[in-house]
């Protein structure tokens, strides 16, 4: 059933994904939102006015659903009777205010989700005792970047076990009849009281003060109807969306208020718009105020007000329903089929990744899977931003007279108004290039027209930049972002093509042209000199170099980057590849395949030169920066970090049927070949004489004496290879660190294996020891190809120096497994991801919970950084499912097509 709701979906013949998880995790402190002089967005619009201050630009909530234009949104709230507020959103702490970023401070689960959200379930772990807002702040300023952060456990609030588990399920009964269960269980010794409200409101789009091109012809209302007995009801009218009903079992007061901002708490001498604001139901609940909701029963935010005491190891279950309005519309939303619904709904969902998941995949990493894959679904959201209106606002629009420029000044063209798959709903509630590109990788998995819609949507124009450029993220849409979205539309174009048997002409055509336009703002204005060797910035790696390369260098001068030129390597290799997919439908984009080729010849050429002012250091048998002096000098930056294993990766392999497809451009090679044989004297030997197993050729930056000498490099467990997948750093610098002085100052790099002890980029990212699961992806597929290529003929110790000699394949899974082990139990029942948790660990109420973090201890595993970025990390969930399928010799026979191939079992999924 799930798949053939999606199937409808694709066709548009219904509306399944109208409505999903599409409301932030965290609205305030955005850039968005940020309509301060100095463009602090974490201090103009805090967690503490977020109860009381409209949003302009999107909406948060606790397990939140909305519609695909976040019209009207619904979440949950809570009370234990001790907090000082009611528990509307998730709290954490700003960018200045933890010692090491950005930090949500709550524990919550996103469990499971179709790819259609026919069935959603999460949990939410709510303290019974007042939540320690002020101990969190205050303990984690005082302490430096070298301590550990201070936890939400850490306080106490869950001693004894005294809180409760919130469950939080929904099931569609129609593509908008979503009912809604929630299920508290008091998880501590003694009975407790917990209020639970859930909330209905509109995205405030009337007041004055907002410009916004969805505006409703008239203000949204909510207003209270007569129901069926033993039940409360609201209907909910929008000029767009049309009319809803919002039921709530049992007879429950409805607190009625409008979603405005409470001026007079927050600015004081400015009006209230209405006598009803906000934080109304807040101030009713946890202050008494009777007079802060409406007693007429109508508004634009409404909650059901349930009290309920639960005993100790009890639970209590409410149950509510939002369907649209149809005429004559009266049956029971609470009758029998309500549980039938809930029931179907599961044994669909249980069916549908059953389908997905391989059969020799076992317990504990289907759990994985699952929760990983329900992490990337529950991770969608609804990201609106109008940039023409917002730099109007701002006075900072060049299409106005007296403009004063400010952040994203040069993006006007913009109009986001889509559901986005997001890195982490609460550290990171904005899209990001290249973290949309791994994204991808999972959500294939489940909905790959869904994961294609992604790709496609960072190339419209109401995104691309008329240059070509593509935007990174909110905070600078102008920074650099490796160029990877070639390497996954590939990849998704050969999915659908093994999952359908067809290939998908109109996507390809359409990506590949918008990225001929971002390949050559790259080669425009990333190549300072025309030399084919590339810079771009700190191109998503943070703090990884000894300088921000980001920044002008304190040297003066400018970086040549190894990462930036070795991603240019396989953007050329991948538009060859897409182009070459294309030319077999139409011939004329054969030069393409030959302006490629020879853009990847003349880059490797670049990159491979030998000398003092090379990138390969012959001595060290690694690649790095050059650091390019104004006197005109060269130094390698001697930082053996994921910078220099990045060449490697830029490997394709060309089957020989791709070969037959370009016969033309096969001669122009080899012409080319004849003339300038210097291009081709570094790189990886090809074309006849030189084809690998199966007459393969390859097209890679490193030859094969370069390449053992990387692993080597890159597979000893005292440099790059930890227990649990590739550090971004090698551990060498723990002995060694790298050290670079100019004039009295001293900049060093030293192996950082958890957080960052410096405020580089922030300090909430660290490239300097930890885990990293994109990077690994990409070695992973890099290893995979070159054992397309060698076969079992070439073979290297792994770990390096321990005797035991692998071939590529067998190294690509030994990574894979060391990554999945991160969340898998070892034999003594510890997931290393947990670390010394004893709550995570010891709890059958905790362990089997999976938190997705933003990177990994280059030691032990321990998760660091944001806690649910199942964004990039949800690729563990496509690292399992690959390597529970593939077989090595399969994949030696069949080729590139064998990775693709997800579910042979499956009667609808050929080759």
């Amino acid at each position: 059933m799930e798949r053939i709701r999606l199937q409808e979906a694709e066709e548009n013949k219904s509306q399944w994904k109208k409505w999903g998880p599409y409301l932030s995790d965290r609205q305030w402190g955005t850039v968005r939102e940020d309509y301060s002089e100095n463009g602090d967005a974490w201090n103009f619009f805090t967690h503490d006015h977020a109860r009381s201050r409209a949003y302009r630009w999107g909406e948060d909530g606790i397990a939140g659903i909305s519609d695909d234009k976040q019209f009207l949104c619904f979440a949950l709230a809570l009370w234990n009777g001790r907090d000082p507020i009611l528990k509307e959103r998730y709290f954490g702490l700003t960018n200045s205010e933890a010692n090491h970023g950005e930090d949500v401070k709550e524990y919550y689960f996103y469990l499971d989700s179709t790819p259609t959200h026919s069935y959603m379930k999460m949990l939410y772990k709510y303290p019974q005792a007042a939540f320690p807002y002020r101990d969190l702040l205050q303990t984690n300023r005082q302490r430096t970047r070298k301590e550990m952060e201070y936890e939400l456990l850490d306080t106490g609030v869950f001693n004894e076990d005294r809180y409760f588990d919130v469950f939080v399920e929904y099931a569609k009964a129609g593509p908008e009849d979503i009912l809604v269960k929630i299920t508290a269980i008091n998880r501590g010794p003694d009975a407790s009281e917990l209020q639970l409200l859930p909330t209905l409101w509109f995205r405030n789009n009337w007041s004055q003060w907002i410009a916004d091109s969805n505006r409703a012809d008239t203000k949204p209302n909510l207003r209270q109807i007569d129901g069926n007995a033993g039940m409360s009801a609201a209907v909910a009218t929008h000029s767009i969306l049309g009319e809803f009903i919002f039921s709530c079992e049992g007879d429950v007061p409805l607190l009625f208020t409008e979603n405005e901002t409470n001026h007079e708490r927050l600015f004081l001498d400015i009006p209230n718009e209405s006598a009803h604001v906000k934080d109304g139901i807040n101030d009713f609940v946890v202050q008494g105020k009777q007079e802060a909701v409406n007693p007429e029963k109508q508004g634009t935010k409404v909650a059901g007000h349930y009290r309920v005491n639960i005993g100790a190891g009890q639970s209590s279950v409410i149950r509510l329903r939002l369907a649209r309005k149809e005429p004559g519309q009266n049956e029971n939303p609470f009758g029998e089929k309500f549980d039938k619904v809930f029931a179907d709904r599961l044994s669909e969902a249980d069916e549908f990744y059953k389908s997905v998941t391989p059969p020799s995949v076992g317990e504990d990493k289907t759990n994985v899977m699952r929760q990983a894959l329900a992490g990337m679904l529950w991770s969608k959201q609804f990201f609106f931003f109008d940039g023409y209106n917002w730099l109007t606002e701002h006075n900072s629009n060049p299409l106005h007279k007296g403009y004063r420029y400010a952040r994203n000044s040069e993006w006007y063209h913009m109009l986001n108004e889509d559901i986005i798959s997001m890195p982490d709903k609460w550290e990171y509630p904005w899209y990001a290039a290249w973290d949309l590109a791994f994204h991808a990788l999972p959500l294939s998995i489940v909905d790959p027209d869904f994961a294609k819609n992604q790709m496609q949507l960072m190339l419209r124009g109401a995104y691309l930049h008329p240059n070509g450029q593509l935007p990174a993220y909110e905070w600078n849409f102008s920074d650099v972002n490796p160029p990877v979205h070639a390497w996954a539309t590939l990849f998704l174009h050969r999915t659908g093509l093994a999952l359908t048997g067809q290939t998908d002409m109109e996507f390809l055509k359409s990506a590949f042209n918008k990225l001929l336009l971002n390949f050559t703002w790259w080669v425009n204005r990333k190549d300072r000199f025309g030399k084919n060797l590339f810079e771009g910035g700190f191109l998503g790696l943070d703090n990884i170099g000894v300088f921000d390369r980001s920044a002008p260098l304190p040297t003066g001068g400018y970086l040549e980057q190894a990462d930036g030129t070795a991603w240019m390597a396989l953007f050329s290799q991948n538009m060859l590849e897409i182009a070459v997919e294309i030319a077999a439908h139409d011939p004329n984009y054969e030069d393409m395949v030959f302006k490629f080729v020879e853009h990847f010849y003349f880059i490797a050429s670049a990159m491979n030169q030998t000398g003092n002012d090379g990138m390969w250091d012959d001595e060290d048998g690694f690649y790095y920066d050059l650091l390019r002096l104004p006197d005109g000098s060269a130094r390698r930056l001697k930082v053996r970090s994921m910078v220099g294993l990045l060449p490697l990766c830029a490997t394709t392999i060309i089957e020989e049927w791709q070969r037959e497809r370009i016969p033309g451009v096969l001669e122009k090679v080899s012409e080319r070949m004849r003339r300038i044989p210097q291009l081709f004297e570094t790189i990886h030997p090809t074309g006849a004489g030189y084809f690998g197993r199966a007459n393969r050729g390859i097209l890679a930056l490193v030859n094969q004496e370069r390449l053992r000498r990387i692993l080597t490099k890159m597979l000893d467990e005292n440099e790059f290879l930890g227990t649990h997948g590739i550090r971004a750093l090698s551990k060498f610098h723990q002995d060694h660190p790298f050290i670079f002085h100019v004039n009295a100052d001293e900049y060093r790099v030293d192996y950082l294996p958890a957080e960052s002890d410096t405020g580089m980029f922030g300090g909430n990212s660290n490239w300097r020891g930890p885990i990293w699961m994109p990077v690994n992806v990409i070695i992973i597929r890099a290893l995979l190809s070159y054992y397309l290529y060698y076969g079992n003929d070439f073979r290297i110790e792994c770990p390096t120096g321990s005797g035991n000699h692998m071939n590529l394949f067998e190294v690509a899974k030994e990574i894979a497994n060391r990554l999945s082990s991160i969340f898998l139990r070892d034999e003594n029942g510890k997931r290393p991801v947990y670390g010394g948790s004893e709550k995570f660990q010891d709890d059958p109420h905790w362990r089997d919970y999976i938190l997705f973090y933003e990177y990994f201890h280059g030691d032990n595993g321990a998760g660091l950084g944001a806690s649910h970025q199942t964004g990039w990390t949800g690729v563990i969930a496509k690292i399992i499912e690959l390597f529970g399928r593939l077989d090595a010799e399969q994949m030696l026979t069949a080729g590139i097509k064998e990775v693709f191939v997800q579910d042979k079992s499956t009667s609808n999924k050929t080759k």
